[in-house]
């Protein structure tokens, strides 16, 4: 007992609103994990900001005419194809489970770049979509080990809205697309925008370099290295009675956010060409438009990444999620199946002022950035965010190929897209049975 306890004194307490500071650690981790975070962002919008310049090349070179029908078509199944090579990534939740935090993050970092890098030099569609496909099982890995070590590395009372500044990196990404599209792209061309995939690199070696495992990871590693008993397989053990309700939740509900990602971020830069060529504007500045919307779609997610762990911490993940995949499904419905469809003087203004709540709402991913690591132990962690953010993009690959035949059997790009937002109002049906985790602690 202490002196003031035993004399009745009350001991002093620090402010209500006092954080725990971060110590250097903590920092230099998490700039780390961010900065990967917005170059993936980068490569991920790269693609979809040189589609129409990159296919238009490359299809003559591989026997296809470069029709507006066939680039669409192609289009749609590269991105499809670079989701398989997505999905594809939950193959880096064991490792980071086993091998530790860092190590995968900034193994994941190195994959992509390299591969993305590797598309500057691609002869024909084959090539390219075979480096994209690799490239995708990096990109798709990052999220998931950027963060679990966030989760993990930060002091419990900010680890929540670390969850929601790290989301920011990834839409920082669009911004920093959109301006090498405004620069690099319109004056080197579409292959140079994909040698700018290779600066991650730098981050990779920074991240080996210069991060420290999380103590959390450290001490469950040392743990069962103590313990004679065999190590469980952790894709087993994410199926296991505790765990599958979990999981199989949690997956369904990132593979609608994940088909209304692709739905409304990767087709907007072609929307608005779209819509730019149709008002009369020149090749050039139609791109110079789409990067715009670009920026405008990341200033609305960004803020919605901001505000998502503070709606969560005060109503709840559930209900919180239920807002913006509302948001998520009107908006995506009004951009494509109404403004889209506009007359030629209105439709493009009409997008554009759409585009910022779509972002808006795009911010959901902040929410399962928070909401995953909450689920699930240490010792599985790391796989169960990997296998629930990979899962849905097997499935969004599909929805991918099935926009592709949509494109192509109804001639137009706004009605299927719209479409999507169905899934949203699945995705409200389903939230009911996730678990809520306000307030609680992160699991050990």
């Amino acid at each position: 007992m202490s002196y003031g306890t035993a004399r009745g004194i009350a001991p002093s307490k620090p402010p209500a609103h006092a954080r725990t500071p971060l110590n250097r650690q903590q920092i230099v981790g998490f700039w780390a994990a961010w900065f990967g975070w917005t170059l993936d962002g980068m490569d991920s919008v790269i693609y979809a900001l040189v589609l129409g310049p990159a296919l238009t090349e490359l299809l003559p070179r591989s026997n296809i005419a470069a029709t507006p029908a066939n680039i669409g078509y192609v289009g749609s199944l590269m991105f499809g194809v670079f989701l398989v090579g997505w999905g594809l990534s939950f193959i880096w939740g064991p490792i980071a489970d086993r091998f530790g935090r860092t190590r995968s993050l900034a193994a994941t970092v190195l994959v992509y770049a390299v591969f993305t890098g590797a598309a500057a030099f691609a002869p024909n569609i084959w090539l390219l979509g075979l480096f994209r496909f690799l490239a995708g099982i990096g990109v798709g890995g990052e999220w998931a080990m950027a963060g679990t070590y966030v989760a993990e590395a930060w002091p419990e009372d900010r680890r929540k809205m670390g969850a929601g500044y790290l989301q920011t990196g990834y839409y920082f990404g669009f911004f920093v697309a959109a301006a090498l599209n405004y620069t690099v792209g319109a004056s080197f061309g579409w292959r140079a925008m994909f040698l700018c995939g290779l600066v991650p690199v730098v981050i990779s070696i920074a991240t080996l370099l210069g991060v420290k495992e999380p103590e959390r990871w450290e001490q469950r590693h040392r743990e069962e290295q103590a313990m004679p008993v065999k190590r469980h397989n952790p894709l087993a053990v994410i199926f296991n009675r505790q765990y599958i309700g979990r999981t199989i939740t949690m997956s369904a509900l990132l593979t609608i956010a994940i088909v209304g990602l692709w739905a409304g971020a990767v087709y907007e830069p072609t929307a608005i060409v779209f819509l730019s060529r149709k008002a009369g504007m020149a090749a050039p500045d139609a791109v110079k438009m789409a990067s715009y919307g670009t920026g405008l779609l990341s200033i609305g997610t960004i803020l919605g990444c901001v505000a998502a762990p503070w709606l969560a911490e005060r109503v709840g993940r559930r209900p919180t999620l239920a807002l913006y995949y509302f948001g998520m499904m009107v908006t995506i419905a009004l951009a494509f199946g109404w403004a889209f469809y506009q007359p030629t003087g209105s439709a493009l203004p009409a997008f554009m002022a759409v585009l910022f709540f779509l972002g808006l709402f795009g911010g959901n991913f902040a929410i399962f950035s928070l909401w995953l690591p909450e689920l699930f132990g240490t010792e599985v962690r790391g796989t169960a965010f990997a296998f629930c953010t990979s899962v849905g993009r097997f499935i969004g690959a599909g929805v991918n190929f099935g926009l592709a035949g949509a494109v192509a059997v109804m001639g137009t790009l706004g009605t299927p897209v719209a479409l999507t937002a169905v899934a949203f109002a699945i995705g409200l049906l389903v939230i009911p049975f996730a678990r809520e985790t306000r307030g609680e602690a992160l699991p050990g």
